[in-house]
This record gives structure tokens, C-alpha cells and sequence, in this order.
């Protein structure tokens, strides 16, 4: 029996899993994906908000700024790409003018540092390639930046380093209370026992949360389409650039990632199909439509992909996070983390693992293992880095991905991690190849060649994203027995 299950290998659901691998006790993570970061988590703006956007009194709003204050320092501690280049939300009416000074009246009662009001000429020094007919701008500068998958990916690497277990690919169909005072998780592989249930399961958790509830909640899927830009010689903007927030979220920006792209979006449309990622030609037009009110000149010809991702959006607006309202003891959940649930994880994460750990009066590891940090990406090795790298590891001398300049050791090492990537998806969100100029192209075919060597299975085996999105469906033998079934 364990002590606790999460369900969700998303970031809040890692989160957790780091601060419980904190205490002794046996932890296990399941989620229905076949890898972590595989829902919201690997498909938003990678945005560690400064917190003027939440209303004050919310979960939302206490616990984005803890958050974001905390980012700094474990971002540092597990290696993850983090950056705080600040933010400007920009107005371009007096009407703007109005929501940008109610932000700011927010953001001082959220305690929000250094946020103020710039007008034209300010914004323009500090941004030049805004367009021109700006009126004023609220400029928030602890906005920060990080990689919302690699950071995913760490927390779950140091919560199993710690002891946790994960196991992925596995739909938890249903959560019940036990007559001994247990819980039992099943799934769709088998059932599992624990003093402790941890719903974190993203877009599903409202359908667990009403399984065991008196309280009913209703979650909306709310889907944003993006645009992703290449590698610019010069980047167009250094800060992240919002327009004003609408009811339905904090709008369209323009704005860079912690790897030197440009992201456009995202689009905010209530669907009814939590799981439906698909981009649609009207959000991706309606997207540009509203970026060129920020970027009067933005053009799509260094676009590399687009994509989408879906928010789970609490039909009263805010985070519910703690013991399930009306359910047995020992259940626990974090249910409607939208935006800003990415800046927030950290907070969630301590706060909600500690208060678990208290109900079952587990103490505190004394061999507990800081993060092992991922080491820094060959990309942005000097030359001296990468010739020591090559002198301890050969294979940092074979380049697999040359759009982003992804090395054999690094890839190898990926898959290696304790949560480690089992896919060509799980791969890219570690190590970035395939996130280039090609797409994969050039380099999926040996990521899948390292992938079957380390894991010892069949080229027939490997999956871009798990489930059925096999690359191979057979072999040229085959294909030939079927053509002439009579030849022997």
C-alpha cells in the first residue's frame, strides 16, 4: 500500500511529488499519458506572471506571487532555462488607460514589486518594435520566463530520485474510499491502495473531484492556439508583451522563450472537448490579427510549427486547492489550475505536499538528495565547455539535431534521467531536438535509432507521443510477404 498517489505528472502534480519525496513515505504517481509534462504542460506560454493579473483575496492571486518569487532559486537548483526579462501590458485607448491603473491597484495589493505606469516615448526606448500608436503601458518587472516542460520534467527526475514512482500510459478511471479508511485509485491497468489521494489530473480532475464530493464542480476546457517563430538574428522584443486582459484571460502577446523563439498567442475559446488540441485556421488568423496591434510589423515567415493547449478553466474562476470539500479523509486535490498554474506550481507544490504529509504524520527524510541539476545544453557551451564535455564524453562530438545543435551524449542521457523520455515527443521536450527549423526532420529517424538501443526494443516500438503514433507499422520483409503470400 502507499502513502500517497497523485495523479497528474503535470507541473503542479510534480510539484507535489518533489515536496512529498521530501518526507518518508511511499509515493506513487500515475498519470494517463505516457510521459510527464504531456497536458497543459507542455503547451503554454512558458510565463512566470508577476501576479498584478489575478484579483486580490484569490488562491490565484496569493499564490501566483509566492510562486513566481520561488522560481528563481529552484530553477537554478534543478538547471532548468529561467529568465526575468519583465513584462509591459500595453494600452492603446484611455479606456486601456482605466484597466491598465486597476491592474496596477491589484498588483500593489497583491504585493507586486516595482510594477508602474510608462507612457509612449518610455515604452518605445524600452521596446522600439512596439507599434507606434501606444498610448501607455503597465510595466511589471519581476515577469520572468522558463521552460514550463524541462521544468516538469526536473521536479519529477528529483522527486524519483528521492524515492517516488511513476507509472504513465495508465487512465485512473476511478477514486473510492475504503472501509479500513483507505482509498483505492483504479485504472485502467489495475488498482492501487494508498492512505492518501492527490488529484491533480489537469483537465480531468473535476470528473474525480465529483466522484468522491458533496461540492460539485464544473470545469470549462478553454483552448489556446499559438504560433512558435524560429531563431531571429535580432529579437524583436526583449520583454514579454501583453495587450489588456479580457474576461476570458490575459489576452494575446507576443513575447520570447527561454531558448531564443518567439511565441504568438494564444487564443482563448471555450470547446467542449478537453482533450482536442487541434489548431484551427480561424484562432491561428485571429491570433496575428491581434498581434499586430502589438507588432504592427509581424510577419510568419520564420514560423516553425504551431500548436495549441487547453486550460481548465473553474466555472467560479479561481484555484481549489487543499482537502476535498464533503469527501472522507486522506483526499486532497488542486482542481481548476489555469493560468496563472504555471507561475503558481511552486507554491502549490510546497504548500499542498506539506499538508499532506501533516495528515499522515510522515517526518521529514534526513538523506533527502538536492536535485541533481541538468547539466547546461551543449548549444550554449563556449568551446572550451564543449571540448571538456567531448574529452569526458565522446559522443558530445556527433551532432543528431543541427537545428538546435542536440549532441548523441545528450540524447542518451535523456532517455538515462529517472523519469527519463520513452518517445521522439519525450526526447524533444528534454533536449530540444526536433523543436528546430526541421521539425525532426532531419534528426527523428536516429533519436529513434538511440531510443531502440537504449531501451532494447524494436524500431516497431518507438512512438512520436505514445499510444497509437507508432512511426513504423512494419517492415519492407513483411510488406513483401503479404504482396506474394504464396512464395516461400
Amino acid at each position: 500500500m502507499y502513502d500517497a498517489i497523485i495523479i497528474g505528472a503535470g507541473v503542479v502534480g510534480c510539484a507535489v511529488a518533489q515536496q512529498l519525496s521530501r518526507y518518508a513515505g511511499r509515493l506513487l504517481v500515475i498519470d494517463r499519458m505516457e510521459d510527464v509534462a504531456d497536458g497543459a504542460s507542455k503547451a503554454n506560454s512558458g510565463i512566470v506572471h508577476a501576479g498584478f493579473d489575478a484579483h486580490p483575496g484569490t488562491e490565484k492571486a496569493r499564490l501566483n506571487v509566492k510562486g513566481a518569487k520561488m522560481y528563481k532559486e529552484l530553477a537554478g537548483e534543478l538547471g532548468v532555462p529561467y529568465g526575468q526579462p519583465g513584462a509591459l501590458v500595453l494600452g492603446f485607448s484611455e479606456d486601456d488607460r482605466a484597466t491598465l491603473n486597476k491592474l496596477l491597484e491589484q498588483a500593489n495589493a497583491n504585493g507586486v514589486e516595482g510594477c508602474r505606469i510608462v507612457e509612449r516615448d518610455e515604452i518605445l526606448k524600452m521596446e522600439p518594435n512596439t507599434n507606434p500608436a501606444v498610448v501607455c503601458a503597465l510595466h511589471a518587472p519581476t515577469s520572468g520566463l522558463v521552460s514550463p516542460y524541462e521544468m516538469t520534467c526536473a521536479l519529477a527526475d528529483s522527486a524519483a530520485e528521492n524515492g517516488a514512482e511513476f507509472i504513465l500510459n495508465n487512465p485512473v478511471l476511478e477514486i473510492k474510499p475504503t472501509a479500513d479508511g483507505n482509498w483505492l485509485v483504479i485504472t485502467g491497468r489495475d488498482e492501487y491502495k494508498t492512505r492518501a489521494v492527490v488529484n491533480c489530473a489537469g483537465m480531468g480532475s473535476g470528473v474525480l473531484h465529483n466522484m468522491i464530493s458533496t461540492r460539485r464542480v464544473k470545469l470549462i476546457a478553454r483552448r489556446g492556439e499559438y504560433y512558435l517563430l524560429d531563431h531571429a538574428a535580432e529579437m524583436p522584443f526583449h520583454m514579454t508583451m501583453f495587450q489588456c486582459p479580457t474576461k476570458m484571460g490575459k489576452g494575446v502577446l507576443v513575447s520570447p522563450t527561454t531558448h531564443g523563439n518567439i511565441l504568438l498567442g494564444p487564443t482563448a475559446d471555450d470547446i467542449d472537448d478537453g482533450y482536442d488540441t487541434a489548431t484551427t485556421r480561424k484562432g491561428l488568423d485571429n491570433v496575428m490579427d491581434k498581434v499586430r496591434l502589438t507588432w504592427k510589423n509581424a510577419n510568419l515567415r520564420l514560423t516553425i510549427t504551431t500548436f495549441s493547449g487547453i486550460r481548465a478553466h473553474e466555472e467560479h474562476g479561481d484555484f481549489i486547492i487543499g482537502k476535498v470539500e464533503g469527501a472522507p479523509a486522506g483526499a486532497f486535490e488542486a482542481v481548476g489550475v489555469e493560468s496563472p498554474g504555471l507561475s503558481a506550481a511552486p507554491a502549490i507544490g510546497q504548500e499542498l505536499g506539506d499538508e499532506v504529509a501533516a495528515f499522515l504524520g510522515l517526518d521529514r527524510k534526513d538523506d533527502w538528495k538536492k536535485p541533481t541539476p541538468i547539466p547546461k545544453a551543449f548549444r550554449v557551451m563556449t568551446d572550451e565547455e564543449r571540448a571538456e564535455a567531448y574529452a569526458k564524453n565522446p559522443e558530445y562530438g556527433t551532432l543528431v539535431c543541427r537545428c538546435e545543435q542536440v549532441t548523441e551524449a545528450e540524447i542518451r542521457a535523456a532517455i538515462r534521467r529517472p523519469v527519463g523520455a520513452r518517445s521522439i515527443d519525450g526526447v524533444k521536450r528534454r533536449t530540444r531536438a526536433g523543436m528546430g527549423r526541421c521539425q525532426g526532420g532531419f534528426c527523428s529517424p536516429r533519436v529513434m535509432e538511440i531510443l531502440c538501443e537504449e531501451l532494447g526494443v524494436s524500431p516497431l516500438e518507438i512512438t512520436k507521443c505514445g499510444g497509437d503514433s507508432r512511426l513504423l507499422v512494419g517492415t519492407l520483409h513483411d510488406i513483401a510477404k503479404e504482396a506474394r503470400p504464396d512464395e516461400k
